[in-house]
């Protein structure tokens, strides 16, 4: 489900995911997520807020997985996901679900640092 939001001249998109290809990029299989997003006024990025609603969140952030509460994670718009991941890999980060593609249109994965920052990576596929 998608629906636009308009608040203050800004264009906000509201999203539920909820399929099967969002858990493999999360390592979720039974989750629920609403995503609001929208245009950075430069034009060329956009910001996006997330709330999980399945699974429960958890408590501790430690090694906390990406939908815990207040958890803050950041995702870096790449050309190429799989040198990306790769390289990453060679200092210390690990892949936390899969490289997934979505509908044509993103590959998209979470890794997880040597210190533990979960940071999102995102190619558009032309």
């Amino acid at each position: 489900m998608s629906r636009k939001l308009n608040n203050h001249n800004t264009n906000w998109s509201l999203l539920t995911i909820e399929w099967e290809w969002a858990g493999r990029v999360t390592g979720l299989r039974d989750q629920r997520v609403e995503i609001a997003t929208t245009r950075i006024p430069d034009g060329h990025s956009r910001l996006e807020l997330s709330r999980f609603i399945t699974p429960s969140v958890v408590a501790d952030h430690r090694n906390a997985p990406v939908y815990a509460l207040g958890y803050l994670r950041v995702m870096f718009a790449v050309d190429d996901i799989d040198e990306t991941v790769e390289r990453l890999r060679t200092r210390g980060a690990e892949l936390v679900g899969e490289v997934v593609d979505y509908k044509d249109i993103y590959r998209l994965c979470y890794i997880r640092g040597p210190d533990g920052l979960l940071i999102g990576l995102a190619q558009e596929l032309c």
